[in-house]
């Protein structure tokens, strides 16, 4: 005979301090580990979510990042010239010659400085990244040492509000104008022109080059001559293949996440346990009054892992709320997320992102560690003998 789930419920209304206090310890273990997973998801997202599908990016033959590619002068000419590469109205190639250069610059807050990834393009490399928008003063003019930065590094960094200049090794660059990168990781970038940045930073060749070919079979072509190519000797990606491999940031996140979540749910085990134990303690006499009844102790063992259960899934819902509650002052406060990306050594901003998938994840997680730390104690509350029990004070 099954025991009736409002058996349960009310056991945990009369022992209120103690259910509280373990639905609480659950519910912060299941907010440390949502939250970190969620900026691990904001950090692979950002990835996710950079390029354009009909581009493609070229880079030095086994370089693994445009940070440690090169494409020489005489290349990119080379390259503007192909058929494979679409052209626009007045006949120009659809391509830009990249140059990224690393600045070191001080934070907004006073506490210290970080890489800051400042990106050369050219008149086209706008145009192939529609998802920048220009969201506040100008765009900036080749030959004035102008620059455009990412309004999220803007809150990020001195000196980054639109008509400030901040120095660089071998010039002051003038911020001109702040954009937004659609939620990618050009939100963690400066740009200017790409020949100004080449003479201010020293850099004889470009980084990279990103193209557009014609259609997928002139891509497969381009592709083929290019890496068939001694001249050239480049490697052709899909700007969205490319950014989809540089997630290697969020691995130390989400390993943090989980070690953490780990370690304190070894502690919420022992609360939930703890617990149990105390709730069977005082009830001994009842299981025994259950058992004369005609309860078996299967049913008695299922009633009390459901009791565990019920609290940590409560537990879980208040981390879900201290998630969510986090999520809104984030969103409202438009706070934003750094960390340093392990391919260039730069600043990279990202969102918080506690998806739906997340937060079930942590409720499911809070389920298995009220499950965990109610099996001993429901072990226990079942085998009692009978007289045993009902001789106890």
């Amino acid at each position: 005979m099954a025991m009736p789930l409002k058996y349960n419920f009310n056991n945990v209304i009369v022992r209120w301090r103690s259910t509280i206090a373990t639905i609480f310890g659950i519910g912060l273990v299941v907010a440390v580990y949502v939250m970190l997973q969620a900026m691990a998801v904001g950090l692979e997202q950002n990835s996710a979510n950079t390029g354009d599908e009909r581009n493609f990016l070229i880079v030095r033959k086994g370089a693994t990042s445009e940070s440690v590619s090169q494409v020489t002068r005489e290349q990119f000419r080379y390259l503007q010239y192909m058929e494979e590469i679409a052209k626009d109205g007045q006949g120009k190639a659809i391509l830009t010659a990249d140059t990224m250069v690393l600045v070191n610059l001080p934070r907004k807050e006073g506490n210290g400085e970080a890489n800051v990834l400042v990106r050369g393009i050219m008149e086209k490399g706008k145009e192939l990244r529609p998802q920048v928008q220009l969201v506040e003063g100008r765009w900036f003019v080749p030959g004035k040492r102008e620059v455009v930065v990412s309004r999220k590094l803007a809150s990020r960094f001195k000196n980054f509000q639109i008509g400030e200049e901040f120095h660089v090794p071998g010039a002051d660059l003038k911020v001109v104008g702040w954009m937004d990168g659609g939620r990618s990781a050009f939100d963690s970038e400066v740009w200017m022109d790409t020949d100004e940045a080449r003479n201010i930073f020293g850099r004889e060749n470009y980084t990279s080059v990103l193209v557009r070919p014609t259609d997928e079979a002139t891509a497969a072509k381009l592709k083929a001559k290019l890496e068939g190519s001694k001249q050239i000797a480049a490697r052709l990606e899909r700007e969205t293949d490319y950014y989809r491999t540089q997630t290697k940031t969020a691995g130390p996140i989400k390993f943090l996440g989980v070690a953490l979540a780990f370690i304190m749910s070894v502690g919420a085990v022992f609360s939930a346990m703890n617990t149990m134990y105390a709730t069977v303690g005082a009830r001994t006499r009842e299981v025994g009054t259950l058992r004369v009844l005609g309860f078996h102790r299967r049913a008695i063992l299922f009633s009390f892992l459901m009791e565990g259960a019920i609290l940590a899934f409560l537990g879980g819902v208040v981390g879900c709320l201290i998630v969510s509650g986090a999520y809104a002052w984030v969103t409202a406060t438009g706070y934003t997320f750094g960390t340093i990306n392990f391919d260039t050594f730069s600043e990279v901003i990202f969102d918080f992102r506690p998806t739906p998938a997340l937060l079930g994840e942590g409720l499911v997680f809070a389920v298995i560690i009220g499950l965990v730390g109610s099996l001993l104690p429901a072990w226990r509350a079942s085998r009692i003998p009978v007289i045993s029990a009902l001789k106890s004070v």
